[in-house]
């Protein structure tokens, strides 16, 4: 029996043929079954990224990809900028002060998007800068940062001389990020939130330019070196053992992805399915917390949130909370890959259900 329904800004659901995929006898990693498997996920995953450049993948979270987009592209006492607007901005500023870099913070309200000119500001303040991290979407916060008109600053402010370094792990297959188009040099995501898959993959791509600065990278790299990684898989292996089965069915989720709804209805999907959810939680007089909010996931100011999020599980709807200083203030409900307008119809009427409980409840009290 059904126990519940994940609606967590990652892991997300996983469809029927997906985890029928999943589920196939393991092939061996170095045999032609797999090389053609992993050939044609490498090229899909071009489609994905909008991008002519190779896209790596890895046996990992999508902070392995963070760290990688750290560790092989620049150099210990490295400036860098970071947009910092919540606990994912955090990360990257913990990895990079880990290996040695420079880091520059934009602190942004939580709940707010950064303001292109603010990056603008700190590129004209600051010397040789190398790198400037965003993410596509804060996942703690629910906001949507504006990555084509940030990249858009770089490239006028620091020409080829800087990197935009994007995380785009809820952002990649839920809206448009257009990495050749816009001018991104690193691009990364994982594979337990739009690409309806469990964790355990991540996958990062690199520019041209990105590239040039690699040659020059001085940081240790073992596990996350790009450019053993990047040699092996153009031969259709990786450098160390694959995660043979999330790599057959990465390949059915982009399938259904790329070649059946088409990524544009994708995006399309997601804005609707965010308009169906957002405009019943408005309905019931609740706001919604990112100022700037991203269709992946809507984020939601509630009072006494673990015990209303503990009572939604309890009905089938099993959704996230708040992160760091948001713990206990807000809910967080995905609607980024395997996800219909009905689940959102259905999850809103859990949430009204608990809400017109909590409601009651303090009316008697």
């Amino acid at each position: 029996m059904k126990k519940f329904t994940l609606f967590t800004p990652g892991p997300a659901e996983v469809p029927p043929r997906v985890l029928k995929a999943l589920s196939e006898p393991i092939i061996h990693h170095r045999s032609q079954d797999f090389r053609s498997i992993f050939f044609d996920v490498r090229e899909k995953l071009k489609r994905l990224f909008k991008t002519k450049q190779d896209v790596i993948v890895f046996a990992s979270s999508g902070t392995g990809s963070m760290e990688a987009a750290v560790v092989n592209f620049f150099s210990k006492g490295d400036k860098v900028i970071v947009v910092n607007g919540g606990k994912f901005g955090e990360r990257w500023t913990e990895i990079c002060t880990t290996y040695g870099l420079e880091v520059e913070e934009i602190k942004v309200e939580w709940g707010y998007g950064v303001d292109p000119e603010d990056v603008r500001k700190a590129l004209k303040r600051n010397g040789k800068v190398k790198g400037v991290f965003i993410q596509g979407c804060e996942t703690s916060t629910g906001v949507e940062h504006p990555v084509k008109e940030v990249a858009k600053v770089v490239r006028e402010e620091r020409g080829d001389d800087t990197l935009f370094v994007v995380d785009g792990i809820t952002a990649v297959g839920v809206f448009d990020i257009d990495m050749d188009g816009w001018g991104v040099d690193i691009l990364l995501t994982g594979s337990q939130k739009a690409l309806m898959l469990p964790p355990g993959l991540s996958m990062i791509s690199a520019s041209e330019r990105a590239l040039r600065f690699m040659e020059k990278s001085d940081l240790p790299k073992y596990y996350f070196d790009l450019k053993r990684e990047m040699k092996a898989q153009k031969e259709g292996e990786t450098a160390f053992t694959p995660a043979i089965s999330l790599i057959k069915g990465l390949r059915e989720s982009l399938t259904m992805i790329l070649d059946e709804e088409g990524l544009e209805n994708v995006f399309e999907r997601h804005k609707r399915l965010a308009g169906i959810l957002r405009s019943m939680v408005e309905g019931m007089g609740l706001k919604i917390y990112a100022k700037r909010p991203a269709p992946g996931l809507t984020t939601i100011e509630i009072e006494d949130a673990e015990n209303l999020r503990k009572r939604m599980r309890e009905l089938g709807a099993w959704v996230a909370g708040g992160q760091g200083k948001l713990k206990g203030k807000i809910i967080r409900i995905a609607h980024m890959g395997y996800y219909t307008e009905g689940d959102m119809i259905y999850v809103g009427n859990v949430l009204k259900y608990v809400y017109d409980e909590f409601i009651s409840k303090q009316k008697k009290n």
